[in-house]
C-alpha cells in the first residue's frame, strides 16, 4: 500500500509518521522552508520523550505518473484549491481531503474529476518547533477520531480499505453518513473557540477571562441550537451537549478546557498559528448560517 501525504505541516507530518511506523510505503510532499528542513534532517518527531526519525520518502516535487493508493491532502483551507489544481493530473484515484471547509465537494470534483474525492477530517493537533521537530498527538477517540465518508454517504471498498489502514496504524477513526453535516457542526464548535483566543486580552490565558468564556458558551449554544432546528439532527450526536448544558456549567467547562494541556495542544496552538485560516472559516460558517436564515431552507445533508 503506497500513501502520499500532500502537506507537511503538523497534521500531515503526524499522519506520515504514524503510517510509516505501521509499515506503509509513505511519502510526504513539502515546500519552502519545511522542505529544506525535512531534506536536511528528515521528519523528526517526539515519541515517549524520545526524538524519532520517520522512515519516509521526502518529496519536493512529484511525478504525475507516480501512483499512490491514497493521497492524503493535509493543507490549510486557503491552500486547498492550489493543491487540488496540482493533484488533478496525478493518476492516483483517491484524494482524502483532510481540510476544514464548507465548500461544495462538487467544486473539488470539478477540478480533480468525479469520484476521486473522499472527504475526511483529522483527529490530531500539536506543533512543530523552531528546529523542525514535531510535537503532536492524536485526539482521544471519544473527543474526535479521524472522520471520513463518501460524498454519497454510502460505504465503499475504498472506505473499507481506508478504515483498515487507520486501524492498522492505531489511528482512531469513524465513518459517518454525512461528512458535510459533520464538518458544519465541527465549525460551529471550533469557530467560537478560535474567536475566544483572538478576542481575549491575553490569548494564552483566555480560560481565565470569564467574560470571554461566557460569550463563547453563548455562541456555542446559539450555533448548535440553530443547526439542530434547521437539520433536525447534529453530527455527531454528542454535540447536543452544547444545547443542553446550562450556560454557567458550560462556561466553567470551557474555562477548564482552555486552561488544560489538551486546550493548549489541540486548540491554542492551531488558533494562534493559523489566524488567517480561522478567520476565513469564521466567515464561511456565519455566511452559511446567514444564507440559511434568509432563504429559510434546511441545512444541506449529503452533497
Amino acid at each position: 500500500m503506497r500513501i502520499l501525504i500532500y502537506g507537511a505541516g503538523v497534521i500531515g507530518s503526524l499522519y506520515a509518521a504514524l503510517l510509516a511506523e505501521a509499515g506503509y510505503d509513505t511519502s510526504i510532499y513539502a515546500r519552502g522552508k519545511r522542505l529544506e528542513v525535512l531534506k536536511n534532517n528528515g521528519l523528526l518527531y517526539k515519541k515517549d520523550q524520545n526524538i524519532i526519525k520517520a522512515k519516509i520518502k521526502i518529496l519536493g516535487e512529484a511525478s504525475n505518473d507516480d501512483i499512490y493508493d491514497f493521497v492524503l491532502l493535509t493543507v490549510r483551507e486557503n491552500q486547498l484549491y492550489e493543491a487540488l489544481s496540482e493533484l488533478k493530473n496525478y493518476k492516483s484515484n483517491t484524494i482524502v481531503t483532510m481540510v476544514n471547509s464548507l465548500d461544495s465537494y462538487k467544486k473539488w470534483e470539478d477540478i480533480v474529476g468525479t469520484g476521486r474525492i473522499l472527504p475526511a477530517f483529522p483527529g490530531a493537533g500539536g506543533s512543530i518547533n523552531d528546529d523542525g521537530i514535531l510535537d503532536a498527538a492524536l485526539t482521544p477517540r471519544l473527543i474526535q477520531p479521524t472522520t471520513f465518508a463518501e460524498i454519497s454517504g454510502n460505504k465503499s471498498e475504498r472506505t473499507k480499505q481506508f478504515s483498515e489502514i487507520l486501524r492498522h496504524a492505531h489511528i482512531p477513526y469513524q465513518e459517518v453518513k454525512d461528512m458535510h453535516m459533520w464538518q458544519l457542526c465541527h465549525l460551529a464548535m471550533v469557530v467560537p473557540i478560535a474567536d475566544a483566543y483572538y478576542e481575549a486580552d491575553c490569548p494564552e490565558r483566555a480560560g481565565r477571562d470569564w467574560k470571554t468564556m461566557k460569550k463563547t458558551a453563548r455562541r456555542l449554544k446559539k450555533n448548535f441550537t440553530f443547526l439542530q432546528k434547521q437539520s433536525g439532527r447534529l453530527s455527531p450526536g454528542k454535540m447536543n451537549i452544547f444545547r443542553f448544558l446550562p450556560l454557567p456549567i458550560l462556561t466553567i467547562m470551557l474555562a477548564i478546557t482552555f486552561e488544560s494541556s489538551f486546550g493548549d495542544k489541540f486548540m491554542y496552538q492551531h488558533a494562534v498559528k493559523a489566524p488567517d485560516e480561522m478567520r476565513e472559516l469564521h466567515k464561511q460558517f456565519y455566511d452559511y448560517v446567514k444564507k440559511l436564515k434568509i432563504c429559510g431552507c434546511k441545512a444541506r445533508t449529503v452533497q
